[in-house]
């Protein structure tokens, strides 16, 4: 845990903030806190500051940490300049995925379905009542960012790319549709365009299927490769988001 982060609505009108879940106990026994320490904390969606420990109290049973949350005045986290489509992969990887994402930076998650995509992971217990929130803010504290990824559900494929992408496509830049077979990688497609918003797509395991790619195609999407080798989806969207990184210099 790079970064403390709390939620808006745990900050009293006096600044401070009671802790007694893991950030407490991370507080305690990893850091070695004593009141009058002060760590970097920030809000989640909001500025990055500092906390100084005001009390810390370790019973048998329960820990309790008050701390004082003070904020740097424009010290705001951007926007990422990237979204992702990701087709939706087993809950045991999606936690990988969506920890990974949220370090890197991205503005929204599209998690859809997909020819290859196992009906039964839309029942989940991870995509319900935002339990994938908890990965997310894993990656914030790891990054030490504060702007959390917007993730929408969507289980139906052609819906989204016939109907939802026209309504968001005027937004981004480029927009990008990760497959083996595709003929140019990120370098030749964006050569000196480097700066404003991309969409990247990434399938699911197996990848996406020749229908499911022309559909992307036939909706202003260009078809990027990694090279010869077929990976993993949690190794592809790492991958291309570094890439991404690197050639917009962020």
């Amino acid at each position: 845990m790079n970064l403390l982060l709390l939620e808006s609505n745990e900050i009293k009108s006096d600044s401070t903030v009671c802790l007694q879940d893991r950030r407490c106990e991370h507080i305690i026994k990893i850091l070695g806190c004593k009141p009058g320490d002060t760590v970097r904390a920030g809000i989640i969606n909001g500025p990055v500051g500092t906390a100084e420990i005001l009390t810390v109290r370790v019973e048998e049973k329960s820990a309790q940490v008050i701390l004082r949350f003070s904020a740097q005045d424009g010290n705001q986290s951007e926007h990422p300049a990237v979204d992702l489509i990701l087709g939706l992969v087993r809950p045991i990887m999606l936690k990988r995925v969506l920890a990974q994402v949220a370090s890197l930076g991205v503005g929204r998650i599209f998690l859809v379905n997909g020819n290859r995509v196992e009906k039964s992971f839309f029942s989940a217990s991870l995509l319900r009542d935002e339990n994938y929130r908890f990965y997310l803010v894993q990656g914030l504290e790891q990054a030490k960012d504060t702007f959390l990824p917007e993730v929408t559900i969507h289980e139906r494929f052609k819906p989204f790319v016939e109907d939802f992408i026209p309504t968001v496509s005027k937004e981004y830049d480029r927009m990008l549709v990760a497959h083996p077979e595709g003929n140019a990688d990120l370098k030749q497609i964006l050569g000196n365009n480097i700066k404003g918003k991309t969409l990247l797509a990434v399938g699911p395991e197996g990848g996406w299927v020749d229908f499911e790619i022309r559909k992307f195609i036939e909706n202003s999407f260009v078809p990027v490769s990694l090279g010869r080798r077929v990976l993993r989806t949690d190794t592809a969207v790492v991958a291309l988001l570094a890439q991404l990184m690197l050639l917009q210099g962020d």
